[in-house]
């Protein structure tokens, strides 16, 4: 994300840079997992070498990039993961934490996500988004003009994803009620729980 001295200021408590110091050799993950994670970085490697080869043929480059849902409660390797995706692809990678994109005030979570959004557009970057329960646990059946709105806000954020050419990653403690009316839905899902002792 690039970013001017005043922008990083502001923007610091929505997306914060991680540099990738894990391999391949340091997740601990089933296998199954693992082949998820495997073939997720052979599909991004694959969109951002189309990417670049019609980077001078902008209306022909892909329609949208790939999103992949990370769930498991904390500790089970869901950053870690994203790091590794991040160093493979030689990606930089931003983790937005969800809790603190998402406002009490209308229209202020969707300022920040187009504020994300826009800046990553310019960008070869993973956006990490974190904590996702904060946002789609909002969401529920329309009952008054506050659900209404929490609705209007996933929508928001899974258009914006849509609309994405890059690798999006979406992290949640816990699985998603995923929208059946909204797409997208991610190509990749894994699940992460914590390691055996083997």
């Amino acid at each position: 994300m690039r970013e001017s001295r005043n922008d990083r200021t502001r923007h610091e408590d929505l997306a914060r840079r991680i540099e990738p110091a894990s391999t391949w050799a340091d997740i601990a993950v089933g296998e199954q997992q693992l082949r998820v994670l495997r073939e997720l970085a052979d599909s991004a490697a694959h969109v951002l070498q189309v990417s670049e080869d019609r980077q001078s043929e902008i209306k022909n480059l892909p329609d949208r990039g790939i999103i992949a849902l990370f769930t498991g409660s904390s500790g089970t390797g869901k950053t870690m993961a994203a790091e590794v995706l991040a160093r493979d692809l030689h990606l930089e990678l931003y983790r937005i934490d969800l809790t603190r994109v998402v406002s009490k005030h209308i229209g202020e979570t969707e300022k920040n996500l187009s504020r994300i959004f826009t800046e990553a557009a310019a960008s070869r970057v993973i956006l990490f988004f974190d904590e996702a329960d904060a946002l789609f646990g909002k969401r529920s059946e329309v009952k008054d003009s506050h659900d209404r709105y929490a609705n209007i806000e996933v929508g928001y954020f899974l258009q914006r994803v849509e609309e994405h050419r890059g690798l999006v990653i979406i992290g949640s403690r816990a699985p998603l009620e995923w929208p059946p009316v909204l797409p997208p839905r991610p190509a990749f899902v894994v699940e992460f729980s914590l390691p055996h002792a083997d």
